[in-house]
């Protein structure tokens, strides 16, 4: 593992004019230009920050330093220029760039250079559930504004994949839900009730979360 490997590993969060997608903070532009100065090729080489992770699961990211002029032309890069007037390119792929706009990188020395990220991750696509009707919006509406928010205390979120048509809703669940020893209670016991007691086609809740990948359970 690099050295920038090592210090994303505590990650919680082209067109070199415009809005940046990802915020920096003076901490982490200082730490970057700290790395990127033991490289043989410095002032080549821009941060590349890439969603890893796939739809449905919690974000985990891939950063790492390469040649900014070798970007693709659906990537978004953005100059970030520290006070002392060094700067790092950020380079973002076309494809990840909604689901890194407004994230944060930050540095501190327990846990290394972290992303906090305000967007969820997408959801999975499973074939055989319908998630664009009537009741898919109601579910995503309940989602939205009671389910998650009840969870935010907890660190947690749930994401709405579809339903089966049988009174079946599927959802994942991210933050600090994933992986947690709590989480199957949680759906059951407070999700599911609070959908199949609102929306009487919900009868049921199923997780198709991975939780044998969760890093940052609430409980424990």
């Amino acid at each position: 593992m690099s050295p920038l490997e090592a210090l994303a590993s505590g990650s919680d969060d082209g067109g070199s004019a415009g809005r940046p997608i990802i915020n920096l903070t003076d901490a982490a532009l200082a730490k970057l230009l700290e790395l990127r100065a033991d490289e043989s090729d410095a002032e080549e080489l821009g941060l590349r920050v890439a969603i890893a992770s796939g739809p449905g699961e919690d974000f985990r990211y891939d950063l790492s330093f390469d040649e900014f002029l070798k970007a693709a032309f659906t990537d978004e890069v953005r100059t970030h220029e520290g006070a002392d007037g060094r700067s790092v390119k950020v380079v973002v792929p076309g494809s990840d760039a909604e689901l890194l706009r407004d994230a944060t990188l930050d540095f501190t020395d327990s846990q290394g250079l972290v992303i906090r990220n305000p967007n969820r991750p997408q959801a999975p696509d499973i074939e055989g559930l319908t998630s664009d009707d009537e009741l898919s919006a109601e579910i995503e509406t309940l989602v939205t504004t009671e389910v998650n928010p009840a969870l935010a205390a907890h660190g947690g979120f749930v994401t709405y994949v579809g339903h089966d048509g049988e009174g079946t809703a599927y959802m994942t669940m991210g933050g600090g839900c994933h992986g947690c020893s709590m989480s199957k209670m949680t759906m059951l016991d407070g999700v599911q009730t609070m959908l199949s007691e609102q929306i009487p086609a919900v009868q049921r809740v199923k997780d198709l979360t991975d939780h044998s990948t969760g890093e940052n359970p609430f409980y424990s």
